[in-house]
Order: C-alpha cells, then structure tokens, then sequence
C-alpha cells in the first residue's frame, strides 16, 4: 500500500519505479485474489443512448433528430435478453444516457404514451421483465441517481454501477471534456456512490483516464472511491478504463494516455484502493493482456458473445475462449462470475433483495 503523498510523487516516475509498482501491485493481488481472473458473460442492452449531457469523448449519445438516436421497445429489450440467455449470458447490462426527459420532448413523449414519467421508472419495469421472463441478473449503470432511484431499482437489480470517472471540476469548464455536462459534477456523482452505500448496493464505479485531468486529480479521485468504501464496503469493483479518441467528437485529436500511464494506473489504484475491491480494465480497448495481469488487475468485466460495446463499438469484444487462452498464457485461470461478487452474494440479507437472492441461488446451483 502506499499514501497519498507517496502516490502524487509518482506523476514523474520513471520505467525503473513503473516496474517496481506494478512488482508490487501484482504481488499484493495474487496475495488477496490468487491465480484467477475474473470476468461475466453478458449481454449489452443499450436502453437509451438519448442523454443530456454532451461529453466530449462520447459517440454513445444520439440527440433527437438523428436517425440514431432511440429508447428500446419492451419487445427490443427482451429480443437481445433472449439471445443471451440461449448463449449463456447471466447478466444483463441496462447502460443508458442520462435523464433524457429533462432535456428532449421526444424523450417524454416516448414515456408518456407508455405511462412513464422518468426513464429510471421505465428501466424498473425492464429490469422486472427480465427478472420475470429469464432466469438472467439486471447490472444497471443509469448514471447520477437520487435516493428515490437507488431505493426504487435496488429490488429488482443484482448491482448497479456509474463511472466517477474524476473529481476534478475544472474538467467542467469551457473546452474541457465535462462542459455542460450537469450530471458529471463531481459531487453528484460522489452523492450517488454515498447513496448506493447507504443502501447496501453492490456498486461498480471506475476512472476513466486521459480526458484531460492532471495526475494528483486521477490519485484524488481513487482516493475518494476508496474512502467511501471504508465508509459503506459497497464498492465491488473499479473500473481504469483509458481514454478512446473518436472521430465526431470535441476530443477527436486529443492524445491517448501512454501505455506506459495506463500501467501505472493500474498499479497505483491496486496499491491505494483496499484490497477487497476488485479492479478491472475493459479487455477490448487494448492487447496488453500480460502487461495489465501483471500490474495489478484481477478481472476483465463483461464480455458478451452477442452485443457489441455499445460505448466503444469500434472495438470489439475478444472471444471468450480467446480470453482464457490469453490470461493462462500469463498464469492466471479465467473464471466466469455473476454481475454480484462472492462477498456479497454470500449476505444476501444486507445486499439483495428476496428476489434477486433466489435467482443468485439458481445460477449458482446450475454452475
């Protein structure tokens, strides 16, 4: 483990420290993780890429008028939901844009006529339908959430999940990646991790690197992850996710961070963030596979043999038998896992609602 201080040092470090970090890092996640990597099969339900924030790196998001821009029908949900289960796939991922009917009528519209008032009462009753019809697990990532929203999806979701991404709020200032982004203020994202505590979600969040933000702001924002984990001990997994230049977008000929920034990263957050908290780095947005395994990483998050990324569909997803072969080519065994992790799955009284506790017991009773 290192401190703050120790870790802010580091901004410079040179190939030589680089290398003993991640000696490190790895070390101290074979100690608490052992030789086995992690992942979960599922499928990517997109429900709506309609959103009202404008982020500088996204291609996700379709304003209304684009012949894109879309919320799922019922029967579009379940047609994708149906596919993966008859491939396997255990969880399904709901990834939506952000509170689109406070911005765009066709968006309100779209949920009226269904008798809806917000897109979070919409996902509630996907997620039941999901629930009802499969014996598959709802992950929601829905963004900023309010107490009302948390306690609202909490039953009928196995974990839900939200980018912090970073602190930072200079990076909401005019020609910064957040601009006019009302839902990436740092301290509503904060609040939604504090929420999502206070109610015993299993919660997913991560960083994304290399939209702009110094290096004392990237340790800032690991830090703050992990104190409200100290606090709540809700805090699955985090996700280092590198930064993806995109032509259409503000941040198109914006430079990636350096693979050699990315282990870094990895080694840091493995060395500050307490040891129960897994951490993950999407295995479609590089080839690293060794670099990353031995830098600290003990999980590749979903991966699905039907859906693209939804959020980086330049990149495809590696083959599931592809991803065995590669992580035991680096000495790790690759595992299948629920959208829950064990330690929480294990107190299904504090962290899962009746129903999603049963169905946890099925999929494990059918593995």
């Amino acid at each position: 483990m290192i401190s703050v201080e120790q870790a802010y040092n580091l901004e410079h470090a040179d190939s030589h420290q680089i290398q003993l970090l991640r000696n490190q890092a790895s070390a101290l996640r074979d100690l608490h993780w052992g030789d086995v990597v992690t992942y979960s099969r599922k499928v990517f339900v997109p429900l709506t890429n309609m959103c009202r924030d404008t982020c500088g790196y996204c291609t996700f998001v379709k304003a209304p008028g684009s012949p894109e821009a879309n919320i799922m029908t019922p029967e579009e949900v379940m047609e994708v939901v149906y596919q993966g289960e008859k491939m396997g796939c255990k969880e399904v991922l709901f990834s939506l844009g952000e509170k689109p009917e406070k911005t765009y009528p066709e968006a309100r519209k779209f949920l009226a006529e269904r008798g809806y008032n917000t897109i979070i009462d919409y996902l509630y009753d996907m997620c039941l339908m999901v629930i009802e019809n499969t014996s598959m697990l709802p992950h929601v990532n829905a963004g900023t959430l309010s107490e009302q929203d948390v306690i609202k999806l909490r039953p009928v979701s196995a974990s839900m999940g939200m980018m912090l991404e970073n602190v930072s709020r200079r990076l909401m200032e005019q020609g910064e990646a957040h601009y006019a982004c009302p839902d990436k203020v740092p301290l509503q994202r904060l609040r939604t991790l504090e929420l999502t505590g206070k109610h015993n979600v299993p919660f997913t969040t991560g960083i994304l690197i290399g939209i702009g933000e110094t290096w004392q702001e990237r340790i800032d924002s690991l830090v703050a992850i992990n104190e409200i984990h100290k606090k709540y001990g809700h805090i699955q997994e985090v996700i280092i996710q590198n930064f993806k230049a995109k032509p259409g977008t503000a941040m198109a000929d914006a430079p990636e961070p350096s693979h050699e920034e990315m282990l870094k990263t990895l080694a840091v957050a493995r060395l500050i963030l307490d040891h129960t908290i897994s951490i993950q780095a999407p295995p479609n947005l590089q080839e690293y596979y060794r670099d990353y395994l031995h830098s600290g990483i003990n999980d590749w998050g979903g991966v699905s043999p039907v859906t693209i990324d939804h959020i980086n569909p330049e990149r495809a997803w590696p083959k599931i038998q592809s991803l065995e072969f590669k992580s035991s080519e680096c000495g790790y065994r690759l595992k299948e896992r629920l959208a829950i992790y064990p330690q929480y799955k294990n107190l299904p009284e504090k962290y899962l609602s009746s129903v999603i506790a049963g169905r946890v017991d099925d999929l494990d009773a059918a593995a």
